[in-house]
């Protein structure tokens, strides 16, 4: 039964951990721009004119 009890903290203990980590990613602003990744790859990449010298 102890295992259990163990266990229940462990898991609590995850998820708050998970929870604080969402809203610090949420609060500096990681999700905010969500309208360029779903069409970037829509755009093509520019390609130098002039090929870059070697060695």
């Amino acid at each position: 039964m102890s295992v259990i009890l163990v266990l229940i903290g462990l898991s609590v203990g995850v998820a708050i951990i998970f929870l604080a980590s969402f809203f610090w990613a949420v609060k500096s602003g990681q999700y905010e721009d969500t309208y360029s990744p779903s069409v970037r790859m829509l755009f093509e990449e520019r390609k130098d004119k002039e090929p870059k010298k070697g060695k």
